[in-house]
């Protein structure tokens, strides 16, 4: 006779599956077009640089400026962004979050020169912070462990499909020009950043804070849900924000994130200015841009299939940091189009694997208000990269004439962090 406990763990089990895969068709993709959004509102500012610098005559250093200081703004109100999340609830904030970017990001058509565009750029790093780290913190308190590299890797994988997609659209939306007094980049910032606002208001209406609150889930489903939730072991929870601050796990992290987010947006925003070095027209380059996070695209994702399946990040985020730098040997190296192809694609599967691995990990030791506010302090001291890759990039091109400077530069850096990567396997307590 089989005991009832027996014949309710497989019951248990399929109501799990059924409220995992529910969440995951709700939330997923609208967070994943939502970051594909998000991440082409930053990127797209280097396909505005093949007109937009000309007509308001902007060097190469005030461009890069411009690039970066829009992380400047977000680093400042990550955390207490986050901590306002934590408060109001991610379905709220995540909606505003998106709505205002949108709006923000359109106004940058009405930019006439340096100073106004510092000023919007500022402003919009404003009202995207805490997205990220804020959907990060909402996918953890959804998804069990064993789900939650693939749910991000689905997530994140918004990052190339921005280029993937939106090279080819920034390019078409170039060739607006003129239209309705209008110029192309004008344009290209209307097409990219308005679709936010509805997007917006439809994670106000689909998401919901945790399964408790899920009224599209059966109570069978969001107790199974809860209850593994519930029952995940934690590394060293901690119970205050402060005492994650102090975490050296947390400090090592967030220098990881500054390497890879460095080298991500130093490649991501200056691609398009790069290939117009091999003499290519604007269409060619949205198109060509585009190549790269193909196979970005496909990597990420079965690098985090592999990761769920192994558990071991903390490798495979060492290897896939040193993919990044490594994969830039190419394009300094060779003037061959197809080998800086290459290259590129390399670094840029690496860098955008690592991005999936590496927000599995913090999640492991960080709970509750702990969770909202250490997350938005790794990704917030991290995204300072952000600001320094595409500014550097900017200087260095500036200061030697080319770009190969800057792009030694960005590997060197992403050895640093495969290093740091390897030195937190020593500091933490289990694989």
């Amino acid at each position: 006779m089989i005991s009832s406990g027996a014949s309710a763990r497989p019951f248990a089990e399929a109501a799990l599956q059924s409220a995992t895969r529910k969440a995951a068709l709700r939330f997923v993709p609208l967070l994943t077009v939502a970051y594909l959004f998000n991440y082409l509102d930053r990127t797209s500012i280097g396909f505005a640089g093949l007109t937009m610098n000309k007509q308001l005559g902007l060097s190469a250093g005030q461009f890069g400026l411009a690039a970066g200081i829009f992380f400047l703004g977000y680093c400042l109100f990550e955390v207490p962004s986050n901590l306002l999340l934590y408060r109001f609830g991610a379905r709220r904030w995540l909606a505003r979050i998106m709505i205002t970017w949108g709006i923000v990001s359109a106004a940058t058509i009405f930019v006439v020169g340096p100073n106004s565009f510092y000023a919007l750029r500022l402003l919009l790093g404003v009202a995207e912070a805490g997205f990220f780290p804020g959907v990060t913190f909402f996918l953890a308190a959804w998804f069990p462990a064993q789900y939650r590299t693939r749910m991000l890797a689905w997530f994140l994988i918004g990052i190339p499909l921005s280029s993937l997609i939106g090279g080819p659209i920034c390019g078409l939306l170039l060739q607006m020009d003129g239209i309705w007094g209008l110029a192309g980049w004008q344009w290209m910032f209307l097409g990219v950043s308005l679709p936010c606002i509805p997007i917006g208001l439809l994670t106000l209406r689909l998401l919901a804070d945790r399964p408790e609150t899920a009224t599209w889930l059966s109570r069978d489903e969001r107790d199974a849900l809860h209850s593994v939730l519930a029952s995940e072991v934690r590394e060293r929870p901690h119970a205050s924000l402060l005492a994650a601050l102090v975490d050296t796990r947390v400090l090592i992290l967030a220098a990881i994130q500054f390497g890879f987010t460095l080298g991500s947006y130093g490649i991501g925003i200056w691609l398009p200015l790069i290939l117009r070095e091999y003499h290519l027209s604007t269409l060619a380059i949205g198109w060509i841009a585009a190549i790269p996070y193909v196979f970005a695209s496909a990597g990420m994702i079965l690098w985090a299939r592999y990761v769920d399946r192994s558990g071991r990040r903390l490798v495979n985020l060492a290897i896939t940091c040193f993919l990044g730098g490594a994969g830039l040997v190419a394009p300094i190296l060779s003037g061959s189009l197809v080998v800086a192809l290459i290259g590129f694609s390399v670094a840029l599967v690496g860098v955008t694997a690592a991005r999936a691995i590496f927000w599995t990990i913090p999640t492991r030791f960080l709970t509750g208000v702990a969770a909202a506010g250490g997350l938005a302090f790794i990704n917030s001291i991290g995204t300072v990269g952000g600001f320094a890759g595409p500014s550097m990039m900017g200087w260095l091109r500036e200061f030697s004439g080319s770009y190969t400077f800057g792009l030694a530069v960005v590997a060197a850096i992403m050895v640093a962090a495969t290093l740091a990567s390897i030195s937190l396997k020593l500091v933490v307590s289990k694989e």
